[in-house]
């Protein structure tokens, strides 16, 4: 690895065997593996955005009381049917309403931005909330090409250049250009004695293979790019190179689980969001369709098959149902920590599905172990 490598890494991530490691997660109570959450803002046929944001800050208190260890946002444009569009923004609201609950971006689409700009963002974000916040790193817009093109105005076109932007973030976030840089002189402002732990997010091997050079930790997509998790882990593993951040590989995935009081009632509810992903994939987003909806809808044999195969990357059930299927699933592909994501309709209903999983996979209420 060369010197420039080592310091992408991050020379102040901590020291990843602390009990206060900010990468690592800790199990609470009788669960298996730390369980997080990802959350889209989601907003449902029948909702405004406002409501939307409101049911996510109560979902992060939710996701606090109930033992979660991560509470991350995505950013995505150009959909109706997810209102967390900007990071930074919603992850500051957030955690005026927490108190230890992990927040982070999963994540920030950095060839949407200018490094500096997020060096900024981020730093203000760890001086709020110092100790917790992570920053999750993505390559892809985000969005459709169109609004790449007009989210990116004056910045690069596209993400060949992701390992230089990373870089050029990285030596922000820790003030350290080298001597005769044209940036050496510039500061990202607030800057303090630390800064949040870099995450690398992909769907295939590029991050993957990425994040293991530079020894740091890696989030994969198995929500929607399920027959690569294997391959990407075990490039990410076998690409690994100890840094500053991690002594040795730490891979979370992010998983689409819904609970619910039966099968058929978490079924109902998850083929609210297949609907809305069909949708997307046809060029249609829109706000998550109704369970009503979703049920009557008059699906051709192509849709029910895409349907079928999306489902079948969902684990839903009963609350044990779940919490077995997740850590079946974990064991599995060898992940270190699950991020779930139940982009359903219905506020209740995904809060309540969240609350059921907590329970039937062993985290500990806060309190309890604090």
């Amino acid at each position: 690895m060369t010197s420039e490598d080592q310091r992408i890494g991050g020379a102040h991530g901590g020291d990843a065997s602390t009990p206060g490691d900010p990468v690592r997660g800790r199990p609470r109570g009788t669960a298996p593996a730390p369980l997080s959450i990802l959350d889209l803002a989601t907003v449902g046929v029948g909702y405004t955005a406002g409501e939307a944001l409101a049911a996510t800050v109560e979902l992060a208190r939710g996701a606090e009381a109930w033992g979660y260890h991560r509470f991350w946002v995505a950013e995505h444009h150009g959909m109706p049917g997810v209102a967390s569009s900007n990071p930074a923004v919603l992850l500051a609201h957030l955690g005026a309403n927490t108190r230890t609950l992990r927040l982070g971006s999963g994540g920030v689409m950095l060839p949407n931005h200018a490094p500096l700009a997020i060096a900024e963002q981020f730093g203000l974000l760890e001086a709020l909330h110092p100790g917790r916040i992570d920053l999750g790193l993505g390559r892809a817009p985000g969005t459709d090409p169109a609004t790449a093109r007009a989210l990116r105005r004056g910045l690069a076109e596209g993400a060949d250049d992701f390992p230089q932007q990373l870089a050029e973030l990285t030596h922000f976030l820790d003030g350290d250009f080298p001597d005769g840089h044209p940036y050496a002189r510039l500061r990202a402002v607030p800057q303090g004695d630390s800064r949040p732990p870099i995450w690398l997010l992909g769907s295939s091997g590029f991050s993957a293979r990425l994040a293991g050079t530079l020894g740091l930790p890696f989030a994969f997509a198995h929500h929607f790019s399920a027959a690569n998790t294997v391959p990407a882990l075990d490039l990410y593993r076998s690409s690994f190179r100890p840094s500053a951040v991690l002594d040795q590989p730490y891979a979370l995935i992010g998983v689409s689980a819904v609970a619910s009081d039966d099968k058929a009632a978490a079924l109902r509810l998850a083929r609210s969001a297949g609907l809305a992903m069909l949708r997307l994939r046809q060029g249609r987003p829109g706000a998550i369709p109704t369970p009503d909806e979703a049920a009557a809808y008059p699906y051709t044999e192509a849709e029910a098959d895409f349907l079928s195969a999306w489902l079948g990357n969902v684990v839903y059930g009963s609350p044990n149902e779940v919490a077995d299927g997740l850590e079946a699933l974990r064991k599995r592909v060898g992940a270190d920590e699950l991020m779930v994501t139940s982009h359903i309709h219905g506020h209740e209903a995904r809060h309540r599905s969240y609350r059921l999983i907590a329970e039937a996979y062993g985290l500990a209420p806060a309190g309890v172990l604090d």
